[in-house]
Order: structure tokens, then C-alpha cells, then sequence
């Protein structure tokens, strides 16, 4: 692949598409790369779009599905044997006996995909977890038909049971909390970061014009949601400033960032932890003193943490873990066990927890405004907790009693967190980070630069600053021509353009301007030495173009 000489889009035209998510950008870099990708295929039948831009991981987890479909056979036939008098229709799962009948179905089908997970599930949460086998097989067969609206509309009792376990396994590092979580199962985080934001205003824990702190880098909708008209928060960028020994970026916050979130005037923290677009998790110094902030000189500070791609690092400890009264925890199935199709999400919050403190502190102004709002759905609205006060809000309250995730979800998040925990050796996990590590020495192959070797990074995405690699590696003054000469989002239109590469701008996560994102989850190994190729040409183009400038 080769990056030829001429700027494709003009000056005055990147700053303008600058302007807009790397999300939306994105779609005009597509554009770029496949009229590029077709060029060169007319000329040389070889040319190929490659897409790192995007986060959804190209593998999937198969044997929770293969359980799935398994399940919904014994699912149907359950709901046969109830009711079977005319074609095409049938009734519901019946409780009384339905272990046996389980047992009896998995015998039928040993050896089957799905079978093996199925038993083992079955057993984990009889003689793991205490559930009555009726109660617990009923609630699989029952949720994977789909008849029932959500009761609990929160979540399921014995699929917010497993994923808790998993949470207790991934996030806490193993590490039982003091006390008990609860969970709100979710269309994806996506859906959970929306309901958060609406409730913490709805009931007065934010208000309009509030600092707000946010760590930077971060996924650019968080970026954005605050800012919008009826937030209008106040923020405040809490940002990753730390270099190596050679400048390079570690993606950590300096502690003098941090101590800026004991202000009380700062009412809240969003993160992404690890981080995107770098994909790198807090140090344990940085964890620590968040909590200790807390703890001590703030409080009430509102703590909401996306961790989705926690379990692509070892030993990772979430503030969840760490600061559990203060933290609203955010987890995604998306990324790990490839699944961003079914929106599979949950919101984690104590049952020890500062938010339900705040709302009984409250004014009696601002009670008596939420007395009239939850008062059709419970006789004590005072008392309602904010998690079930989250529920009632994604359905706008009067729809209350249909919230809830639909229960064929529940019951494939169920089998996701029990695949996990049932993986004793860990092997999914380890053919997991073998996939990204793989195609991180690829990148870097292609670069012609070492591995980086960070035990922080999950390395789902790495973030790459083109100004600082050439300030260390060329010099100063061909960085300071760049800045002058160019927009920060130059390389990533020369790359769609003239290399049908297409990466995301990481100034649009409020990373380093001159950043780009390279996803490693959504592309073949091989194709991520091109990548790198495409990225050591580039800097070799900008610096011919700097030569000649100054040879005249």
C-alpha cells in the first residue's frame, strides 16, 4: 500500500468536518476509502477498505449462544407440553417438575453444542448459588420464550443473582463487596449512561449548570450529553497528561488532575475505565485516590464508571470496587463476548450507597415535586430507591409496569456471565487478549517500531500521537511545520483517501489533536500491518513534503 503525495480534501474542508463527532466523520472517511477502494481496484483488482474505526470486535462468544438455542428447543417444547391443541400455537412453561423434565431434555441432547453449558448452569445454580431447581430452570425456559413482560421489571431474580457473580469476578477482582449490589438490566451502556443522566436530574442529584468532571480521553457521546440544552453542566476536563521517560503517552492522570475533584463544587464523575479511545486502565494510586476523595473531601461526589472493557486487563479493580457507595457502575457484553446486536447492559449500584441519601436530603419542595411524580407506583414514593427510581424513568414512569429489559436478553446475558464463571482455566479469556495482542504486534510490525509493553492497556484500541512520535523521533521543527501547514485531522483524511485506511480523529475524544484511533477488535490479523505500513508512509510522505519545503 502506498500513501501518494497531494492533500484529497482541502485545508478550509477538514476544518470543517472537525467540527462534528469522530463518529460522523468517520462516514465521509468511508466515503474517501471506498472511492479510493474502487480506483485501484479498476486499476489493480487489489485494493481493500480497511474500517479501524469502528469498536464492534469481529469474534463472537459461541457456546452461550449455542446454549441459547438449545434452551429455546426445550423452551417450545415445554410450552407444547402445556398447551398443544391447535397448530402453530401452544401455551407456557409450567413450573411444577420442570428441573426433571431439564435433566431429562440435556440427556436427550448430550454431546449436543449448547448441552454441556446448559447442565453446568443448571447445577452452578443449584449448588453455587442456593436456587430452588424449579424456580431457576422455570425462569430460563420461561424468559428464553419471551411470553412475560419483565417481573421484576429491573431484572430477573436469578439472572441478576449470576451477573452479579460475574460483576463480583470481573470488576471487584474477585473480591466480595460489604455490601450487596443491585442491578438494572439495560439496552446496552448505551441505553444505561441515558438513563443515568435523565434520573440524576429528574430527581435533583444534578442540576442544570453543575460541575461535572470528566476524564479525558473518553468516548465522545460523553463528551457531548452533558453539553446538551437540558444539561448544561458546567465541565470540567480532568485530563491524562502523563508521559514515559520519553515522552511518550501512559494515558495516567497526574495527581494534581485528580485533587481537582475534592472541590465539592464538583457534583459528579464520568469515566470510561479502561479508557477510550487509549485503552488503558487506572493505575492502582490513581483508584485509590479517587476513593479516598470520596471518602473524605467530597462526599456526595456522584461516581458513574464505564468499565466494559475491564475483562481485556489483568487484574482489574474497578471503582466499583473501590468507591462502591459513591459509584453508579456501568458494564456493556458487547465488546467482550461480541454481541453489540443484543444490547446487553446493567447498571450496579449498592444497596450502601450515598445516592439514596441524597434523595432523602432532598428539600421538601423538590420531595413534594417527586411525591407527584412516583406517586401512581408506589405508596411510599419518599422511600423509593433511586435504582428503582431509574427503572420507572426509562419509561417515562407511566409505563412502569412494562419496563424492564425483554426477557430472551436477560436469559442470553444470563448464559454470557455463566459461560465466564463456569470457564475455570480461563481459557476464553486468554484466546480473548491472544486476539488483540496478536494484532498489536502486527500494528506495530507494520510501524517498524517496537511492542509497547504496558501491563495497564487492554489494548482493544490504541491511541497514537503523530505530533508527539515525530517531535521525539524527528525533530521539533518538522512537528511545528506540521501544526502550521496542516489540520490535526490531515492524516486521517490522507489515510481514507490515499490509502483506504480509515481511523478515527482522537481529538474528537478530547485526546491529543494530532491523534488517531486505531481499533484493534474489528479486523483480520494481517490486516493490521498494512495499517501500520499505512501509518509509517504517512509520516514519510509529510516528511518528504517538509524536505522539499525547506530545500525550496
Amino acid at each position: 500500500m502506498t500513501i501518494h503525495q497531494a492533500r484529497p480534501v482541502s485545508r478550509d474542508e477538514e476544518k470543517r468536518w472537525e467540527s462534528l463527532s469522530p463518529f460522523e466523520l468517520k462516514n465521509e472517511l468511508i466515503d474517501l476509502a471506498q472511492r479510493h477502494a474502487e480506483d485501484e481496484h479498476t486499476k489493480h483488482a487489489a485494493a481493500t477498505l480497511l474500517n479501524a474505526g469502528r469498536g464492534n470486535p469481529n469474534w463472537i462468544a459461541t457456546a452461550p449462544r449455542e446454549a441459547f438455542f438449545l434452551l429455546g428447543a426445550f423452551g417450545l417444547a415445554e410450552a407444547r407440553r402445556d398447551w398443544d391443541e391447535w397448530d402453530g400455537l401452544a401455551g407456557a412453561p409450567d413450573k411444577d417438575g420442570i428441573a426433571g423434565r431439564f435433566r431429562d431434555f440435556l440427556r436427550e441432547h448430550h454431546g449436543e453444542p449448547g448441552a454441556d453449558l446448559l447442565a453446568r448452569s443448571l447445577e452452578y445454580g443449584v449448588s453455587g448459588l442456593g436456587f430452588a431447581e424449579d424456580d431457576w430452570v422455570w425462569e430460563l425456559a420461561d424468559g428464553v420464550i419471551g411470553d412475560h413482560y419483565p417481573s421484576p421489571d429491573r431484572m430477573l431474580p436469578h439472572a441478576e443473582r449470576v451477573v452479579g457473580r460475574y460483576l463480583v469476578q470481573e470488576m471487584h477482582g474477585g473480591r466480595e463487596p460489604d455490601a450487596p449490589f443491585d442491578l438494572f438490566a439495560t439496552e446496552g451502556g448505551t441505553a444505561a449512561m441515558c438513563y443515568l443522566f435523565d434520573s440524576a436530574q429528574v430527581n435533583g442529584l444534578l442540576a442544570q449548570g453543575d460541575t461535572i468532571a470528566i476524564m479525558t480521553p473518553i468516548f465522545t457521546p460523553y463528551l457531548e450529553i452533558p453539553k446538551l440544552e437540558r444539561y448544561a453542566f458546567d465541565v470540567l476536563e480532568i485530563e491524562a497528561t502523563r508521559v514515559d521517560a520519553d515522552g511518550g503517552h501512559t494515558w495516567q492522570y497526574d495527581p494534581a488532575e485528580i485533587d481537582k475533584l475534592a472541590d465539592p463544587k464538583v457534583k459528579a464523575l464520568f469515566l470510561v475505565n479502561p479508557s477510550n479511545p487509549p485503552s488503558v486502565m487506572l493505575d492502582g494510586a490513581t483508584l485509590d485516590r479517587i476513593a479516598e476523595i470520596a471518602r473524605t473531601a467530597n462526599p456526595d461526589l456522584a461516581i458513574i464508571t464505564d468499565d466494559v472493557y475491564g475483562t481485556f486487563v489483568d487484574g482489574f479493580r474497578s471503582l466499583m470496587a473501590a468507591a462502591p457507595r459513591n459509584t453508579l457502575g456501568v458494564y456493556s457484553f458487547s465488546k467482550y463476548f461480541g454481541c453489540t446486536g443484543w444490547r446487553l447492559g446493567v447498571i450496579s449500584v449498592s444497596r450502601d450507597n450515598i445516592f439514596d441519601e441524597r434523595l432523602a436530603r432532598l428539600p421538601e419542595a423538590d420531595k413534594a415535586r417527586l411525591r407527584e411524580r412516583y406517586g401512581s407506583i408506589s405508596l411510599d414514593p419518599d422511600g423509593l430507591r433511586f435504582v428503582d427510581r431509574l427503572v420507572a424513568d426509562s419509561r417515562d414512569v407511566a409505563l412502569n409496569h412494562t419496563a424492564g429489559l425483554s426477557l430472551p436478553q436477560q436469559v442470553q446475558m444470563a448464559l454470557f456471565a455463566l459461560a465466564a464463571l463456569l470457564d475455570e482455566a480461563g481459557a476464553y479469556k486468554r484466546n480473548c487478549r491472544a486476539i488483540i495482542s496478536r494484532r498489536l504486534h502486527a500494528l506495530a510490525k507494520g510501524m517498524g517500531v517496537p511492542v509497547p509493553q504496558d501491563p495497564l492497556a487492554a489494548g482493544y484500541y490504541v491511541e497514537l500521537d503523530l505530533l508527539s512520535y515525530v517531535r521525539r523521533d524527528i525533530g521539533e521543527d518538522f512537528a511545528r511545520w506540521l501544526e502550521d501547514g496542516f489540520e490535526p485531522a490531515d492524516p486521517v483524511f490522507r489515510l481514507a483517501a490515499k490509502g483506504s485506511v480509515v481511523l478515527l480523529n482522537g481529538g474528537g475524544f478530547d485526546g491529543p489533536p494530532w491523534s488517531v484511533r486505531v481499533s484493534l477488535a474489528n479486523l483480520r490479523d494481517d490486516a493490521y500491518e498494512r495499517i501500520g505500513r499505512a501509518l509509517r508512509e504517512l509520516v514519510e510522505e509529510y516528511k518528504a513534503e517538509y524536505d522539499a519545503a525547506k530545500s525550496g
